[in-house]
């Protein structure tokens, strides 16, 4: 194998003139790459979706978008597999159906005032949700309880992926304001 310097591998290396270059270079592979670590196709789009909403955020600024790209699509990705672990449905469970199980199940692992304070947070989530509008509620369930893409949230709403994912921002920015309010975060 030979080894290049750095030099000379970037002058191998393609100049992207415009992102939307970088995108159509780029998307597939990104997504095959996404995908070993999520392994759900519709987590792996968001995943690069995300990633170059980021990259567009500041292209002026970054000299090696290709390398950047893979590094934040895999550290994306990892995070996303990490709060899936930790993910909690946001629905309420009916008090009238028999056949429901509890409405969050202890963790055994926590302490009793630990549980208390993760299921007080809930709550407060619930209520920061209720809170919003119908259209922001309706799109936080389709991304966090039906687990749908950007792109299927589009296709489901009539809106578009980048309006989606807009509102969402919004969102959950509001949703993490009145949970700092309340001192859930920080």
């Amino acid at each position: 194998m030979a080894v290049m310097r750095p030099d000379e591998a970037s002058a191998e290396l393609p100049g992207w003139e415009t992102i939307e270059e970088l995108f159509s270079a780029l998307e597939s592979p990104l997504l095959a790459y996404a995908l070993r670590y999520t392994g759900v196709r519709a987590q792996a789009e968001d995943v690069v979706q995300e990633a170059f909403m980021k990259l567009h955020a500041q292209f002026e600024s970054v000299e090696q978008p290709r390398p950047w790209l893979y590094r934040t699509v895999h550290n994306l990705a990892l995070n996303q597999r990490r709060a899936a672990g930790k993910t909690v449905s946001l629905e309420p469970v009916s008090e009238n159906d028999d056949h429901s199980a509890p409405a969050e199940p202890a963790d055994s692992a926590l302490p009793p005032d630990a549980q208390m304070l993760r299921l007080e947070g809930i709550g407060l989530v619930r209520i920061s949700l209720a809170a919003l509008d119908e259209r922001s509620r309706e799109l936080v369930r389709l991304k966090f309880n039906d687990e749908l893409s950007y792109k299927d949230i589009a296709a489901r709403t009539g809106l578009t992926p980048g309006n989606v994912g807009f509102i969402l921002h919004h969102a959950l920015k509001t949703i993490a304001g009145e949970l700092a309010k309340t001192g859930v975060v920080s």
